[in-house]
């Protein structure tokens, strides 16, 4: 029997994407949708038939609460405003409902830490808490880090992701991005993705942690506040370093991942890898993974196969998403503070 859910937030990537993957696997069924205002939960559900929909402008009985009181909904998924979530995970999980919440999994590291002390708490919550990370799911990325455990030794890393978010582009014009009241704005918002990637590799190469970030900052963009561009050293456990460069305010464009071992190198770009590996005939090995996407339905199907499996996924482990939160704070604590190393914390 499929497994009730609702999703939580109607904005551009819960219509684009959460949507979509949801509809595109068996084991879930969407049963309800809910929006700060009846308008914007018809926008996305204009298409859909038998959910119901919910919103804060409606009478008794179609609000939030009332949402969380239906049986027949085991499950939501939560993309709303990084600073709204919290109160929404903590009011699912309070009525038993398992909750997938978006990333970042809060606006700073103290809230993360306050949110999953909360959750862990089994007075407050009956159900299970997972964190989306879609960069994660992404098999490229997975392929990679399998690659790098059979390399040695990280010697160093480099990462370079660069874009212009335009004003009037899609994801800027909501009023949240434009007037950040959090720290790094889409640093934040969109660099955590990077940060997760990042980790996810060097996890391969023997389980390698961010351990110091010293870091410079900028506003290149005046309608990107308050910085748009991060540079960064961050220094390894092993203490090999490595380069984070992370820009949406620079008219160049990349992403490119490169991790260097002992035994060889990965290359990471779009889609494409790159493996050389030392000492052999064959030393070069390219995978191109042209239909992965962005990773959503496959996180979306993880997450779904853990509910009926009774098994979390520890890719969606709050614990993995607040330790990239805590590599991006340092990096910004760092350029607040002119480049000054900062130690992240474990």
């Amino acid at each position: 029997m499929a497994i009730g859910i609702a999703l939580i937030g109607s904005g551009i990537f819960a219509k684009e994407e959460h949507l979509p993957a949801i509809q595109d696997t068996p084991s879930l069924h969407l049963k309800a949708v809910y929006s700060r205002t009846l308008k914007s939960a018809q926008a996305l559900a204009e298409k859909l038939s038998d959910v119901a929909l919910y919103s804060d402008d409606q009478d008794d009985g179609k609000k939030f609460d009332d949402l969380l009181q239906r049986d027949d909904i085991q499950a939501v998924v939560i993309a709303l405003p990084i600073l709204a979530q919290p109160t929404y995970i903590k009011q699912a999980l309070a009525a038993g409902k398992h909750v997938l919440a978006e990333k970042p999994i809060a606006h700073d590291v103290a809230t993360a830490q306050s949110l999953l002390s909360w959750t862990c708490d089994a007075k407050n919550a009956s159900a299970t808490y997972r964190v989306a990370e879609n960069f994660r799911f992404l098999d490229s990325f997975t392929w990679a880090a399998q690659q790098l455990a059979s390399l040695g030794r990280v010697l160093t890393f480099g990462v370079r992701v660069a874009a212009m978010v335009h004003a009037g582009s899609k994801y800027y014009e909501t009023s949240w991005r434009q007037k950040p009241e959090y720290q790094g704005g889409f640093v934040l918002d969109g660099g955590i993705h990077f940060v997760a990637a990042t980790r996810l590799l060097l996890h391969g190469a023997g389980g390698r942690k961010i351990t110091k970030a010293a870091a410079f900052t900028a506003q290149l963009q005046p309608h990107l506040p308050p910085v748009d561009t991060l540079n960064a050293t961050l220094q390894l456990d092993n203490g090999a370093s490595g380069t984070f460069s992370v820009s949406f305010g620079t008219s160049d464009s990349a992403s490119e991942y490169l991790v260097a071992c002992e035994r060889g190198t990965v290359h990471v770009s779009r889609g494409k890898v790159v493996v050389r590996r030392q000492g052999r005939e064959d030393a070069e090995e390219t995978r191109e993974f042209p239909g992965e996407g962005n990773g959503v339905k496959s996180e979306i199907k993880a997450w779904a196969q853990s509910l009926e499996q009774g098994c979390p996924n520890e890719m969606q482990s709050p614990q993995e998403a607040l330790s990239d939160l805590q590599v991006l704070e340092a990096c910004l604590k760092s350029g607040g503070q002119g480049g000054t190393p900062v130690e992240v914390q474990q």
